[in-house]
């Protein structure tokens, strides 16, 4: 197999490396690397899925990966990227969340077999700390005129930056050094935003114990519209299911900007760059095929084979116009009665939160982007009942691709 790193940086994974000509060296044989993660909420999305892709590239390569769950340092808050201090999260609202996200990464990682990948927590080494013997033995590497020199701190110095923040350089380092010591980890990999703390993990590698340690970060994604990654007009897209159901997130990928497709099959799927070649040979002839591929593949990572395959049929299904067979599709269940009584369209398109509001459903159906059953609605208060019901379904769009099934009880 090539060099991981020959197959990451061709891939498009690679924006800056610590050392490129020893880093191409030490990979030729098995490393342990790792990616940390802070529960800051109860579920990853897909801002978070290039440095899990990350991870599982190399464990395909035949080295050992860790994922740090943040336990320890979401009582802090990472100001990398951030405005304003992220809000405090309690230690219970932390321990649920951790639990929760655990989960997530078995649809990416082997846990199991020759280069089992490792989930840690940092709470396990962070929390025992004690402050002044921490000061003493770690904080003195640490030069303060270099800390607010970084992206992360000197953007923060402006808005202001609190001294707990300050401290998450010193601690995502002392990780850095815990696993370096305990698993022989050499590798720290992460977002962009995330190179000042691993730089500052690898100095400390070196002063501390006279350590060669690695870095490598990756791009921060934003789609060719300028928008950030894995962000919609509905919040984020999450990787549980229950906050984005396969179906959402098969939509998400397949409703991606044509420029975006090739990058992100390099990014977001297994699929060898020999493949993705053959499939963006031929330009933006096969450009819907393409995105149904990078939307199966995609899903299959995250939610498996029969969700994904449920996700494809139900998003053929709406293009069909078949409203009978669209299981994977969001839903609502109404009573007859409720239908028979009719209901207005906003308040239909309000409460299934194809519109956010009743306000927000008035201007849609007013500008012309609501339908049911694939007919445009002429008016806000036009009346959705019992006649509009088809098959015991009356299927709801915003738009031109989200929609929304309403089930008849």
């Amino acid at each position: 197999m090539s060099n991981i790193y020959e197959v990451l940086k061709q891939r498009g994974f690679v924006e800056q490396v610590t050392d490129e000509t020893a880093i191409i060296d030490v990979l030729r044989s098995g490393i342990t690397c790792y990616a940390g993660f802070d529960p800051t909420a109860s579920s990853l999305h897909v801002g978070h899925l290039l440095p899990i892709m990350g991870l599982a590239q190399m464990q395909r390569a035949g080295h050992r990966p860790i994922v740090l769950v943040g336990g320890g340092t979401a009582r802090i808050g990472d100001p990398s990227g951030k405005n304003e201090m992220r809000k405090i999260l309690t230690l219970e609202e932390i321990t649920k969340n951790v639990e929760k996200i655990k989960e997530q990464f078995l649809s990416y990682i082997n846990f199991t077999g020759d280069n089992a990948a490792l989930l840690l927590n940092n709470a396990d080494w962070l929390i025992p700390v004690k402050y002044i013997d921490f000061l003493r033995e770690i904080g003195r590497h640490f030069s303060v005129n270099r800390m607010i020199a970084t992206e992360s701190y000197r953007a923060r110095l402006e808005t202001g930056l609190n001294f707990i923040e300050f401290n998450y350089m010193l601690l995502q380092s002392y990780d850095f050094l815990h696993l370096f010591k305990e698993h022989n980890c050499m590798l720290q990999i992460g977002g962009n935003d995330q190179w000042g703390n691993i730089v500052a993990g690898i100095d400390l590698i070196r002063r501390a114990v006279s350590g060669s340690s690695f870095g490598l970060t990756f791009p921060l994604i934003t789609t060719a519209s300028g928008a950030k990654m894995g962000k919609t007009d509905k919040g984020a897209v999450w990787l549980d299911p229950e906050l984005t159901s396969p179906y959402e997130y098969y939509q998400y990928w397949i409703n991606t900007d044509d420029r975006d497709v090739g990058r992100f099959l390099a990014y977001f799927t297994f699929l060898s760059m020999e493949e993705i070649e053959g499939l963006l040979k031929d330009g933006n002839e096969k450009i819907q095929q393409n995105k149904e591929v990078l939307a199966f593949e995609a899903t299959k990572i995250t939610h498996g084979k029969e969700e994904a395959e449920k996700a494809r049929e139900g998003s053929k299904a709406l293009f069909m116009g078949d409203a009978g067979v669209l299981d994977s599709v969001p839903t609502t269940e109404v009573e007859f009665s409720k239908l028979k009584k009719g209901v207005p369209a906003f308040i239909m398109f309000e409460e299934t939160k194809l519109s956010g509001t009743r306000s927000e459903a008035r201007r849609l159906i007013k500008d012309g982007g609501g339908y049911v059953n694939n007919v445009r609605v002429k008016a806000f208060n036009e009346i959705i009942n019992e006649s509009h019901v088809k098959d015991n379904v009356i299927l709801l769009r915003s738009g031109k691709k989200k929609y929304h099934r309403i089930v008849v009880k």
